[in-house]
């Protein structure tokens, strides 16, 4: 064996450990991240921008009321279980005390604007109301997403709780609050 193949042999055998220790560090690394799980499930709150019905100003994660929980609500103004949602909550807003809910729509401004003002939402300081102009929350909660309302769970710290696809009864969002 001349120099030549001993370098050559020396050099392939420290390549491949190297590259075997290099996978298997990697593969440990990866085994500690649980990837059953959706990316929203996995970490906080997000920081996102909507539209106010004022369609000057932006409401952001930045605005939430600091120590409360967050219920961040996917909604279509047409929608019927929509509406009725919001009719829920409207009666049982007094159950929500240290939560602020976050409506959001990805249609037309107007078409959010009308369903602002027939529920009189301007009336309710826990809830804003704006237009998702970026489409952020649908890419971010699919695919959990399937129907409105979507609602999504945050405890006071923004650390993630529940999702809920379709409308749910009072107490049930209740119980994910607590």
């Amino acid at each position: 064996m001349n120099f030549c193949d001993y370098f050559y042999k020396k050099y392939e055998m420290k390549n491949l450990l190297m590259i075997t220790i290099f996978t298997l560090g990697t593969n440990m690394l990866m085994a500690q991240a649980d990837s059953t799980k959706p990316v929203f499930a996995r970490y906080p709150l997000p920081q996102f921008s909507i539209l106010l019905p004022d369609s000057i100003n932006y409401f952001s994660k930045f605005d939430l009321p600091k120590g409360e929980a967050t219920i961040i609500i996917l909604f279509s103004p047409d929608c019927e279980h929509c509406q009725h949602e919001t009719e829920l909550i409207l009666k049982n807003i007094d159950k929500f005390k240290g939560t602020h809910i976050v409506m959001t729509t990805t249609l037309p401004f107007e078409k959010m604007k009308e369903f602002y003002n027939k529920y009189n939402l301007k009336d309710y300081p826990a809830i804003t109301v704006g237009r998702d102009t970026k489409h952020f929350f649908g890419g971010y909660f699919s695919p959990a997403i399937h129907s409105v309302p979507f609602i999504a769970i945050y405890d006071k710290n923004e650390t993630f709780k529940k999702v809920f696809d379709g409308g749910q009864k009072i107490e049930v969002l209740l119980d994910a609050l607590n």
